[in-house]
C-alpha cells in the first residue's frame, strides 16, 4: 500500500502551510468520525495566486486555481489529522467558480480539484459534489471549495 505523503511526492506535490481563515471561523471541524473544511481559496504564502472572473478564455488558468484548492484543503486535513493516511473517505467537495454570467462549465473546472483526489486517494477519493457558478468569491479568487471528509483514529 502507498502512503498517502509518498503518492503526493511522486505527484511533486508539497503541501504549503495551511492558509489562516480570512474572516471569524476556524478553518475546519471534526465532529465524530467527519472533519468540515471551511472553504479554501487559491492561496499560497499569504496571496491569493489566481484572481478575476473565469471565462472560456481562461479554462486551464481557473483549472490551476481549483486544484490549488483541493491542495490547500490537504494541507488542513494534514493539520487537523496529523496524517492524510487517515483519510477514509472524500465524502463531499462543494466547488464555486467566480464566472461571468456567460459561463457554463463550471463542472469542468472544479473536476481538477475532483481529479487530484481520485489521483491521491484512489477510492477513497469518489466522492459527490457541486460545481455552481457565483458573481464574486471573497478576494476576488478565481474559485474556492470546501471539503467533508471521513477519517479514522
Amino acid at each position: 500500500m502507498i502512503l498517502i505523503e509518498e503518492k503526493l511526492k511522486t505527484l511533486e506535490i508539497t503541501l504549503p502551510t495551511p492558509p489562516t481563515p480570512a474572516g471569524s471561523y476556524v478553518p475546519a471541524i471534526k465532529t465524530g468520525n467527519l472533519l468540515f473544511i471551511s472553504g479554501q481559496i487559491p492561496m499560497e504564502e499569504g496571496k491569493v495566486i489566481f484572481t478575476g472572473k473565469v471565462t472560456d478564455d481562461n479554462i486551464e488558468t481557473a483549472k490551476k486555481s481549483a486544484k490549488m484548492c483541493a491542495i490547500n484543503l490537504l494541507a488542513q486535513m494534514k493539520r487537523e489529522l496529523g496524517s492524510l493516511d487517515k483519510v477514509t473517505k472524500i465524502v463531499r467537495i462543494s466547488g464555486f467558480v467566480n464566472s461571468d454570467p456567460e459561463f457554463y462549465q463550471h463542472p469542468k473546472i472544479i473536476n481538477a480539484a475532483s481529479d487530484l483526489f481520485f489521483e491521491i486517494f484512489g477510492d477513497k477519493g469518489k466522492h459527490s459534489r457541486i460545481a455552481v457558478g457565483v458573481s464574486v468569491l471573497p478576494l476576488n479568487s478565481m474559485t474556492e471549495i470546501d471539503a467533508i471528509v471521513e477519517f479514522s483514529e
